[in-house]
């Protein structure tokens, strides 16, 4: 429920944004002539968890009231939603703020997973995870934690893992959301297991060494065209383009240029199999060995992105 408070009666200190406030993001917002949306206030501190910009341009043209939605909740829970409407809307928090509040949450809520913080903090989950082993001394993660899902699930994910990659062979037709829940494991870890076991690969992801990567970098740059078809399993279509909207809604992604770029490219090469033979068909005679040589090329750059990635993975599982 929205109320009308004096302005007087609200503390606007603890911010997560160390910058300060920015003048003129508050004097844009003061000659805003429409009314802007209520801040949230903790009430039981009645201090700003959301909004000081539009409460100081409140001030600035001399209102003495302004609209409030009340937070009921710890101060830890104040904070973590103030981090997080920072990240979706108004003026977002600098990196540095985001990881320093990430620091916080970690420790006030420990048992929430990387992912959970992260998708409040703005930042990837494995920045999570190395913020999480500094806070902690580097020692090893052992219990529970509580996923985006609001499921808790073990830290070390080996043995659901093992149970799903079990559970997929005995029964392929299980949904992902069947596997996860029976196996205790998150849908995306059991989407995991599941190509893993598409492309003969072992359920548990493995540390590449550097030798390795750079063993298969060179192996792909050795040979251009590969000696034999091999089968490539694709994703379905929906799977493929679901995953691409969860990316696209990701905050560690959407607010910096990186991320921007990756999610284009992305996008761009999450081609249907109609789309992919229209483009096949129409490639010159003359020019398809060019064009081979240049997606192999390509399918290169895309195996090493994907090796890296699970490296990180690996690290961060």
């Amino acid at each position: 429920m929205v109320a009308e408070v004096e302005i007087s009666s609200l503390e606007a200190m603890g911010s997560p944004r160390s910058s300060g406030e920015d003048p003129d993001h508050i004097e844009a917002l003061a000659e805003v002539m429409v009314p802007l949306p209520p801040i949230i206030v903790h009430r039981s501190t009645m201090r700003v968890i959301d909004g000081v910009h539009r409460l100081r341009a409140a001030q600035l043209r001399g209102d003495s009231k302004i609209a409030v939605s009340y937070f009921e909740g710890t101060e830890a829970d104040a904070f973590v939603l103030a981090v997080e409407s920072n990240i979706t809307h108004g003026l977002p928090l600098a990196m540095a703020d985001r990881k320093r509040a990430a620091g916080r949450i970690i420790v006030s809520h420990p048992q929430w997973s990387d992912r959970m913080i992260a998708s409040v903090t703005g930042v990837a989950p494995a920045t999570v995870a190395e913020i999480r082993r500094r806070t902690s001394g580097g020692t090893a993660a052992t219990g529970s934690r509580i996923g985006q899902d609001g499921r808790v699930r073990p830290v070390n994910g080996a043995a659901g893992r093992e149970t799903a990659s079990r559970l997929i062979a005995e029964n392929p037709g299980l949904s992902l959301r069947q596997i996860a829940r029976a196996a205790g494991i998150s849908p995306e870890t059991a989407r995991d297991v599941r190509n893993r076991m598409r492309r003969g690969e072992d359920p548990l992801p493995k540390p590449v060494s550097k030798a390795a990567s750079n063993k298969a970098t060179g192996a792909v740059a050795a040979s251009r065209v590969p000696s034999g078809a091999r089968e490539t399993i694709r994703l379905p279509a929906a799977e493929r383009a679901a995953a691409m909207e969860r990316l696209k809604s990701d905050p560690a992604l959407r607010f910096n240029e990186r991320g921007r770029t990756l999610l284009r490219l992305l996008n761009i090469h999450l081609l249907s199999e109609a789309e992919l033979q229209e483009l096949i068909d129409h490639i010159p005679p003359h020019c398809s060995g060019i064009v081979a040589n240049l997606a192999h090329e390509c399918a290169g750059v895309w195996r090493e992105l994907a090796l890296r990635a699970n490296q990180q993975v690996a690290v961060t599982a």
